[in-house]
């Protein structure tokens, strides 16, 4: 790394931060302002407030990251244009895209940091925030629970009903196991008040439990009660009996991974917002660095007049993918558009625009205006 490329990249991180950190001091005074009351009322401590916040956290630097980076680039690169530094970078032999080189090395770096927290943290975060509000406000410990739950497995034709059931746990309370045939008749029925998955032996323990065994008509050949029973063969696991009701939403990577292979007997139309979901975890992750194709050609500028319009074009193109993004994967999750090109076809659309402004100004073309009708 030359002296030059650090004085870049210290030009673009002292803004970075600022806004960065601005951004979640933001979000902070919104969130406590919004939830107080209820904080208030459930006398909640400092401990649960802490576990709450940091909860938060990965949901917080997805939100704030891409804004931050478009506005820091926009403002170093607007600022080293206005006192000429980029003029004499280019006199000393620089190209553009020397330059820009160590922003988008930044850019890609804060990409990864995104993809990470994206991967499985903010997801969480943002399908438990209601309950965690909620629980704090009831004065409860909040616990990640399902209740009055019935799954299928359609592929070895056995529902479950529970009444309770823990996610992370793996324990389900209350529940009736019906195992019917190929033709559809009951076969065998199991209750028991809870049932714990080994997931060493992939082996399940049914607890004060009855079994009952039924001929193809109906008529009960065997029942028999016992405190514990042991069931090994069954390919359901908490986290497939729990998730066939879960928000896309809110699913992690792996989550959604799972659901797609344990659910694919489904309906295409059901697994389009899961489709859609895992594709844009990938997808959304790219925009802090491609803002950088779109912020770079937008902030260099060689006269004082051609900032603000630079930084006007760019703030627009960036709020117009963040529009574009959430109609695409909405029309994704409705299966009126490919999953891939619900999550991906912004992006591309983006970086070919940020590629095409980039090869402008390194060949010193003028970027194509945004002229609104009525005011230009």
């Amino acid at each position: 790394m030359t002296i030059l490329d650090r004085y870049v990249l210290k030009k673009f991180a002292v803004p970075f931060l600022m806004c960065f950190f601005g951004f979640v001091g933001i979000w902070f005074i919104f969130d406590l302002a919004d939830n107080l009351q209820d904080f208030i009322q459930g006398r909640a401590s400092a401990e649960a407030l802490l576990d709450y916040y940091a909860s938060q956290i990965p949901e917080i630097v997805v939100i704030s990251l891409p804004l931050a980076t478009l506005l820091a680039l926009l403002y170093a690169l607007a600022a080293m244009s206005r006192a000429n530094e980029i003029i004499s970078m280019l006199g000393a032999g620089r190209s553009i895209l020397r330059i820009v080189a160590p922003l988008l090395a930044a850019g890609a770096l804060l990409s990864g940091i995104v993809t990470y927290f994206n991967y499985e943290g903010a997801p969480h975060a943002t399908g438990m925030k209601k309950v965690i509000v909620g629980d704090i406000k009831r004065g409860k410990k909040s616990d990640k629970t399902i209740r009055g739950h019935l799954f299928r497995n359609r592929e070895e034709s056995r529902t479950w009903f529970v009444a309770r059931m823990s996610i992370g746990g793996g324990r389900l309370e209350d529940l009736q196991i019906v195992q019917q045939n190929a033709e559809g008749a009951v076969v065998a029925q199991w209750y028991a008040t809870r049932a714990d998955y080994d997931p060493v032996r992939r082996s399940w323990t049914l607890h004060d439990a009855k079994h009952i065994e039924n001929s193809p008509a109906g008529e009960v050949l065997k029942s028999h009660m016992a405190e514990r029973i042991e069931v090994v063969g069954w390919s359901e696991t908490p986290w497939r009996v729990a998730s066939s009701m879960l928000n896309a939403d809110f699913l992690s990577v792996p989550e959604l991974r799972d659901y797609l292979a344990y659910n694919g007997d489904f309906p295409e139309k059901r697994l389009a917002p899961y489709r859609t979901q895992w594709h844009y975890r990938w997808a959304l992750p790219s925009v802090c660095l491609l803002v950088v194709f779109v912020a770079a050609p937008c902030g260099i500028v060689y006269s004082r007049r051609g900032v603000l319009g630079g930084v006007a074009t760019a703030i627009t193109l960036f709020f117009l993918l963040v529009f574009t993004s959430s109609l695409f994967v909405a029309l994704g999750k409705g299966g009126r558009v490919p999953p891939f090109a619900a999550a991906w076809g912004p992006m591309i659309a983006f970086f070919a625009a940020g590629l095409a402004m980039l090869w402008m100004k390194t060949t010193n073309r003028e970027l194509p205006k945004i002229r609104i009708p009525g005011l230009n």
